[in-house]
């Protein structure tokens, strides 16, 4: 096939330059050794100055210097923690910073050198009299705003605005063993850093480990260290330094070539940049997505009098449940929390440890992050993050309202961030975690209305090859339990359960549980599933509030997906993996499954008592005896 004089000429200048600068210059001479400014430090392999140096002079990502409008070398760590560099010892490998802006005790919180390639330096101190030698160990820290003073010898402390000063704990002490911070206001958490780093001003001493520079006689020698392109293996040479040479023939001829190429290469520089924009705004949305789902490593641990100060002694109740008070509170001004007060004479303990055991170790962004919580004495507390539009069950507890319905497209997005979340707890920790009380109420929906599973005080956990779990008693709310937790003569307990509460919960997300004729008032309600069943297999429309084809694709996949999940056996109901994948598939491309609830072989005109959908909490298995002679009349009928 031809080429075109647009496509030739490109092209034709991409080999005639990668000729003839293979032939007049030396490769090092791209890479060259710069400095931001006359006294500032030498930048060279493994390290490249951002818009200067082309992006193979770096060793990799993170090896990046930036040069500011006052020409001052700038190192950009994860998460948008900006130091200065101050110098660079490219023999010891280490690198010095400093923080003009002395913010650096503040955005200490969210420094993250895991995706970084340096790491602290160990500082080493002489013991007294100066005849032994240690190193400071790095240390988890709760700091601590303080209007009194301490001194040194107490704790390490800081200055802070207006007199005050910032005290450090760290994490072997107890704030309960420091009666003396009871006044004080607690700040954050910084983790894994050396304690001299949080005194301001002060020298901070990175080191990187990869790549070993084996450039000790370059410079002696006369020569540059490079980067050797092209190696089986990673290696660093000594490249000869370019030397000027007068012009020649053959640069006058690339002068000319290049003139010609102007145009095209204008037009590539343009659509590259536009490119590169695009990757920067998705690369920053990807940062985003990940603070916002890793920034919080552990919860904290409060006093009984943390919580009352932080929900300004429990002023504003968000809500009441079976187990407690939620409260709206606040760790600063810019951070809002929901303190849930468990109460003291209910349960024994077993809620609140399976919530903070469980939790607490996990981090997704589907999945309600623990932020603390409070141990003492009888009385307990949780903290969790603030979601300012609350449960999912305030915006489908009615089909038909206008003011609170989501669109079908938003609640799409809920049912699949559900699924993920889920998905996550099944294979993405070290041990499957057993929600066991999916239900609308416990689905929290942040300013974006993303979607968070909350309320782990009924889970349990079991290792990924654990095909059944045990259980003494029941767990989750009529009418979300799977049929196994009432009879194990449908299967064992396991994941599957899960997935049965989170099919109900889909099946309320497209129209809840209707009447099929509210003209009669002594009409009982059908079982729900079974009359949607018949809707879907006769092709029918779901009657519900639907406006335009592609809203109803959607109601049906949601109703056809959540009939799927709550397959009588659990054997035949997919595993939440699956559920990802069928929400994020096509709603033509899914098969109507069998219907469950046709227990004689045609459909059952039968109603199902209206107790038997009331949302009631179990807590023992006693109270399953009810449930468990409904599901027998209901095989009889």
């Amino acid at each position: 096939m031809a080429c075109s004089i647009g496509e030739m000429v490109p092209l034709f200048c991409f080999f005639y330059l990668l000729i003839t600068s293979t032939a007049s210059k030396e490769i090092n001479q791209e890479c060259r050794e710069l400095r931001c400014s006359r006294h500032g430090p030498s930048v060279r392999f493994p390290f490249q100055l951002k818009g200067i140096h082309p992006d193979h002079c770096a060793y990799r990502t993170g090896f990046d210097l930036s040069c500011t409008t006052k020409n001052e070398t700038v190192l950009e760590l994860p998460v948008s923690v900006k130091l200065f560099v101050s110098k660079i010892d490219y023999q010891s490998q280490m690198l010095h910073l400093y923080d003009p802006t002395l913010t650096l005790l503040k955005r200490l919180q969210f420094l993250n050198l895991s995706d970084s390639p340096f790491s602290f330096v160990f500082r080493y101190s002489f013991s007294e009299g100066g005849r032994g030698i240690g190193y400071l160990p790095f240390q988890d820290y709760s700091l601590f705003n303080c209007s009194r003073t301490f001194h040194r010898w107490e704790y390490p402390v800081f200055p802070s605005q207006a007199g005050h000063q910032i005290v450090a704990l760290d994490s072997s002490n107890s704030i309960d063993k420091s009666p003396s911070l009871f006044s004080c206001t607690k700040m954050y958490n910084v983790y894994s850093v050396p304690l001299d780093i949080l005194y301001e001003n002060h020298d901070i001493q990175f080191r990187w480990s990869s790549p070993k520079l084996e450039c000790g006689s370059c410079k002696e020698e006369g020569k540059i260290c490079g980067w050797k392109k092209n190696a089986s293996e990673p290696q660093t040479l000594c490249f000869p330094k370019h030397r000027d040479r007068g012009a020649s023939t053959g640069q006058v001829v690339t002068g000319v070539v290049l003139g010609s190429c102007l145009l095209a290469i204008i037009v590539m520089a343009l659509y590259e940049a536009y490119i590169s924009d695009k990757l920067d705004r998705e690369n920053q949305i990807r940062i985003k997505r990940f603070m916002e789902d890793y920034k919080a490593l552990k919860p904290t641990r409060y006093s009984y009098a943390d919580i009352k100060r932080i929900t300004n002694q429990f002023k504003e109740e968000l809500g009441q449940g079976s187990y407690g008070t939620v409260f709206k509170g606040k760790l600063s001004n810019e951070i809002l929390v929901a303190v849930k007060v468990l109460n003291e004479t209910k349960g024994n303990g077993e809620e609140f440890i399976n919530e903070v055991g469980t939790i607490g170790k996990i981090h997704h962004i589907n999945v309600v992050r623990l932020v603390g919580f409070c141990a003492d004495g009888f009385r307990r507390a949780l903290v969790y993050e603030f979601l300012p539009n609350g449960s999912l069950q305030k915006f489908i507890a009615s089909a038909d309202s206008k003011t609170l319905f989501l669109g079908w497209e938003k609640l799409q997005g809920i049912a699949l961030g559900v699924a993920k979340g889920l998905e996550y707890l099944h294979r993405g920790c070290d041990q499957r975690i057993l929600h066991f009380d999916i239900k609308p109420h416990n689905i929290l929906l942040d300013h974006n209305f993303n979607p968070k599973i909350c309320d782990f005080g009924l889970s349990k956990m079991c290792s990924k090859d654990q095909s059944a779990v045990s259980m003494t008693t029941a767990r989750g709310t009529i009418g979300y339990i799977a049929p196994e937790v009432f009879s194990r003569n449908f299967g064992n307990v396991s994941y599957k359960s899960d997935v049965y509460s989170f099919g109900m919960l889909l099946l309320e997300m497209v129209g809840g549980k209707k009447n099929i004729d509210g003209k009669d008032d002594n009409a009982v309600e059908a079982y729900y599933p079974d009359w949607i069943h018949n809707l879907l297999e006769d092709g029918e429309d779901l009657r519900i509030p639907i406006e335009g084809e592609e809203s109803s694709k959607i109601a049906k996949k949601l109703a056809t997906v959540g009939l799927w999940c709550i397959q009588w056996h659990p054997v035949d109901r997919p595993s939440m993996e699956v559920v990802v994948q069928m929400l994020e598939g096509k709603e033509d491309h899914l098969k109507i499954p069998p219907n469950s609830f046709d227990f004689t072989g045609t459909r059952p005109n039968a109603s199902i008592p209206e107790r038997r959908r009331r949302q009631q909490e179990l807590d023992v298995i006693s109270e399953v005896h009810q449930e468990m002679e409904e599901i027998n009349d209901l095989q009889e009928e």
